[in-house]
């Protein structure tokens, strides 16, 4: 099972703070991804990536970026993992699932 690239998707009071927090561990915004306006904003320090998302989430979510969401949720189904927010596995294109670990952590596989 393929799941791509992750990052923390961290839920931010302040995304000014936050960057500018994260920019003094030498996290830098990655080009065109996001921005302070939209309140969200995707950081590197190497090869590790977080992302800040001020309003979009009630909690941090670990986040992955399969290539086929559609083929890791048929995997999970027949698994029993509860999947709590279904793609529609007949249509193609971006998509995502969000499901959660046995101690309630917020999983987001999200199909660009």
């Amino acid at each position: 099972m393929n799941l791509g690239q992750n990052y923390l998707a961290l839920a931010v009071k302040d995304i000014s703070a936050s960057l500018a927090f994260y920019q003094k561990l030498g996290f830098e915004p990655v080009p065109d991804c996001g921005g302070i306006d939209q309140k969200w904003l995707m950081l590197k320090n190497g090869e590790t990536q977080i992302g800040l998302f001020q309003d979009m989430f009630p909690e941090n979510v670990i986040t992955f970026n399969p290539p086929n969401v559609r083929s890791i949720q048929k995997s999970l189904k027949v698994e029993g993992v509860q999947i709590d927010n279904e793609c529609d596995e007949t249509n193609t294109g971006l998509a995502y699932i969000m499901l959660k670990d046995p101690d309630g952590n917020q999983i987001l596989m999200d199909q660009h």
